[in-house]
């Protein structure tokens, strides 16, 4: 009897959180760099700078029967800026902009998800970049989810987030044109 008693009291614990047993963690796919973390600003208001940072890390968990219950956390090697221009991106890793010697990584660490019918959502984080601390809005798209030609299971999502240096003691007067920054966030993932 007693026996019986603890089969039922495991399969009661085991069903009890077996809805987060469904969710799938993934990490980014940055071997295959089938995922990019852009930025653009406006340049004085008559054409958009862009550019990239070439080296970060991160995973997310998601459930489609679950979504709320997602996140996501990011690293990024603030030095591997790249706007095509090395003198440009001299000026930008220095103590003007980033500091990268001072702040050599920025990261993200989400804090909710808001899924909306049509399929987009709303990431909520805390952003840290140029050592200030921001909680942050991420708008986002899923881009698809499934089986891979290699045997595994992915997931895609495309977001952009949009931040004012300033917030982050980033106070180098680009103009009333260039006070907002996008991040363009290509995240592909591969189910762990």
């Amino acid at each position: 009897m007693k026996m019986n008693t603890l089969k039922g009291i495991a399969l009661a614990g085991f069903m009890a959180v077996a809805p987060t047993a469904f969710a799938a963690d993934y990490a980014v796919d940055t071997q295959g760099m089938h995922a990019s973390v852009n930025f653009r600003i406006s340049h004085l208001g008559y054409s958009w700078l862009k550019g990239r940072f070439n080296d970060f890390d991160g995973s997310f968990s998601y459930d489609a029967e679950n979504p709320e219950a997602s996140s996501v956390s990011m690293e990024i090697d603030t030095a591997s800026l790249t706007t095509n221009h090395a003198e440009r991106d001299k000026h930008i890793r220095s103590d003007d902009f980033l500091n990268v010697d001072e702040y050599p990584t920025a990261t993200f660490q989400s804090t909710s998800f808001a899924p909306n019918a049509d399929g987009t959502a709303v990431l909520t984080g805390d952003l840290t970049l140029h050592g200030v601390t921001n909680e942050v809005t991420v708008d986002v798209t899923k881009i698809g989810e499934g089986e891979d030609p290699w045997g595994g299971y992915r997931a895609g999502f495309s977001g952009t987030l949009e931040f004012q240096p300033a917030d982050f003691g980033i106070e180098y007067n680009l103009g009333p044109a260039s006070e907002t920054v996008y991040l363009d966030i290509e995240l592909e993932g591969v189910r762990k």
